[in-house]
């Protein structure tokens, strides 16, 4: 297992939690990579190329500074920021995403996100349960996984491209119950260098496969379970997708055409002591994961947690995002991906109507917003209605379980029917009876 350590973020929750990147499984009992090809082949009986990115804003993105300005509020509760007007009749958005407001017609704008826990990660938004609940509930690439397994040979199902913190991974729930072998395949960085066997020969890479075998004779014949004599193949498998080329140039953006890289932008990838960096050519490597083949990828971007100046860092922030997020979804719709691919955008809650003292918003689970694109979705709406201050949903509360429904909806999973078993065995439908919302769908 190869690990880099990287920068130390701090949330406003005071837990320190550093950036580190990993690949591996080739180390004695590294079992990322094997495992993940484990549920492949356990998996497969669909074989849709249907597909989500998820964009996930960590900290909490302020939804009345970016799609639900209220002008007509008070001062100390409007802010700093004006509406445009958008290609949609009647919508508005902030005056900081301009190029975002020439496409709403390619989203689907919530603005009553309701159902977040309040805390800051992003359990919900990935498995759409409440951890209160259901610590272990999987998130929903590692259900993908699962129930519909990989599209294609030497493709993970679920591909997680955000980093990984000290005491958690910040930016991925985790398998839960399903266990680690529909975990998300993390390739790190800038993805492409962590696939390659730098200074290892295909050769040297297979005398290490024999010391790996050799290490592990005893804990073979002493292994009452039968667990290491089935990871065997799928060892094999694991080292004949690092000598092969399909995931690498899948990461691998600069053979895209640099008129293109330059529509995505570079972003801003110093970390600051965020929880994710901007990287916006990552949206771009989800984009190509999702072409090869990968049925979830989850991207983090950026540091929403605007305790503080929050119009001074957002001004900095947003047009970023405006860049990466319109590139995304043009790209989407000029290859003709827009009916199978499905984008959604959010954080784990909103901020409160009323600026701090700091110039900034706290926490605020009782409503947020989300942006969906793509995947066959009736777009170019507006669902829910806030009160005067963007504080309460007053019209259309959509529950964070709904948005998930949705996805799996348009990945082919029929939400009122399917279930999964946890390891007792006890069978759990995916979002607690929430419906795909028929808005959308």
């Amino acid at each position: 297992m190869l690990t880099i350590p990287g920068n130390e973020s701090l949330f406003c929750d005071g837990v320190s939690r550093r950036n580190f990147l990993r690949i591996g499984a080739l180390g004695m009992g590294g079992l990322s990579l094997p495992n993940i090809l484990q549920a492949e082949a356990q998996s497969g009986i669909k074989k849709s190329h249907k597909s989500i990115i998820m964009i996930y804003l960590p900290g909490g993105p302020p939804h009345q500074d970016m799609v639900d300005l209220k002008i007509d509020a008070p001062l100390e509760y409007r802010g700093e920021f004006r509406p445009i007007n958008t290609n949609v009749d009647g919508l508005q958005i902030c005056e900081h995403l301009p190029l975002l407001a020439k496409r709403m017609d390619k989203f689907a704008t919530i603005r009553t996100i309701i159902g977040s826990d309040g805390g800051h990660d992003d359990f919900q938004c990935m498995s759409g349960r409440s951890e209160r609940k259901m610590k272990d509930a999987p998130s929903f690439g590692s259900v993908a996984s699962k129930l519909l397994g990989s599209t294609r040979s030497g493709i993970p199902p679920f591909v997680g491209l955000e980093p990984r913190m000290k005491h958690r991974p910040y930016n991925s729930s985790g398998p839960g119950f399903l266990g680690f072998s529909h975990k998300s395949f993390r390739p790190t960085g800038d993805g492409k260098s962590d696939m390659t066997l730098q200074g290892i020969s295909v050769d040297r890479l297979n005398d290490r496969k024999s010391l790996l075998a050799s290490l592990d004779h005893f804990k073979r014949e002493t292994d009452a379970s039968g667990l290491m004599s089935a990871l065997d193949d799928f060892n094999k498998q694991a080292f004949g997708l690092l000598t092969s080329s399909t995931l690498t140039e899948a990461l691998d953006v600069s053979k895209e055409d640099p008129k293109l890289l330059a529509r995505y932008g570079k972003g801003d990838p110093r970390v600051r002591g965020d929880a994710a960096p901007r990287i916006n050519e990552q949206f771009l490597m989800a984009r190509r994961l999702v072409e090869a083949g990968v049925r979830c990828v989850t991207v983090a971007f950026g540091f929403w947690d605007y305790h503080g100046n929050n119009f001074k860092t957002a001004r900095e922030d947003l047009p970023m995002f405006d860049q990466a997020v319109t590139a995304l979804v043009d790209d989407i719709h000029d290859r003709g991906l827009d009916k199978d691919v499905s984008v959604v955008i959010w954080g784990e809650f909103g901020r409160t109507p009323k600026i701090n003292k700091n110039a900034g918003r706290d926490h605020w689970p009782r409503v947020s917003c989300a942006l969906l694109a793509g995947g066959g979705m009736k777009t170019g709406q507006v669902i829910g209605r806030t009160d005067r201050l963007a504080g309460e949903a007053v019209e259309r509360p959509v529950h964070i379980g709904e948005v998930l429904a949705t996805m799996y909806h348009n990945l082919g999973i029929d939400v009122d029917t399917t279930t999964i078993e946890d390891h007792t065995g006890r069978p759990h439908y995916l979002v607690d009876g929430h419906k795909p919302i028929g808005e959308l769908v």
